[in-house]
């Protein structure tokens, strides 16, 4: 199974992509972590990356997709995977839809948690209280506000992107954690 989670910061699709993991066997594939692990790994797309954040520059799809590539190719990807930071704007999905064909695998699907955004707020602010160790930087109003502004202007166009190749279903996030993931399992026949 080979999916993207989809929704604005807030949503819940870290702590859905970790019950997918349990439930499927497969893998949450961070871009983020993904970085740093090729960085220290030395690979080739890993020192190209590192260039390029010692200059203060954001790595570039094609880099992203070259670590997602080498990613994929591991052995506990190949029960599927679970896209988490990307694709983050349509031409990331684009590059990711090619790198995929190029190795004869498609994404399963792309599930969308759809909120209600007055309500992230409590969410983010109850999810600060309870995190171990104190709240991320960003689990704060002002944060949340530019978060969701960036989410709109350079995410969201994947809904509609995703919708018109068959692969978008949408699940109600506003419900509990389990209703979710019951939805989620629904959505995708499982």
């Amino acid at each position: 199974m080979r999916l993207i989670l989809l929704g604005p910061p807030g949503a819940g699709k870290g702590t859905q992509a970790q019950r997918l993991v349990e439930r499927h066997e497969i893998v949450q594939l961070s871009t983020g972590d993904m970085l740093r692990a090729a960085v220290a790994a030395g690979t080739e797309v890993g020192l190209k990356a590192k260039a390029i954040m010692d200059a203060g520059g954001l790595v570039p799809d094609d880099v992203v997709v070259g670590i997602i590539k080498d990613r994929i190719e591991k052995a506990d990807a190949q029960n599927g995977f679970i896209l988490d930071g990307f694709p983050r704007t349509v031409g990331q999905a684009e590059a990711l839809d090619k790198m995929l064909k190029e190795k004869g695998l498609q994404l399963d699907a792309v599930v969308e948690l759809k909120v209600d955004e007055g309500i992230l707020l409590s969410r983010i602010e109850k999810r600060a209280g309870e995190t171990p160790g104190g709240p991320r930087a960003d689990d704060n109003a002002e944060a949340l506000k530019k978060r969701l502004a960036v989410y709109k202007e350079q995410t969201a166009p994947l809904v509609d992107h995703f919708r018109s190749k068959g692969l978008l279903k949408t699940v109600d996030g506003m419900k509990g954690i389990d209703e979710v993931s019951k939805a989620i399992d629904a959505a995708l026949g499982v």
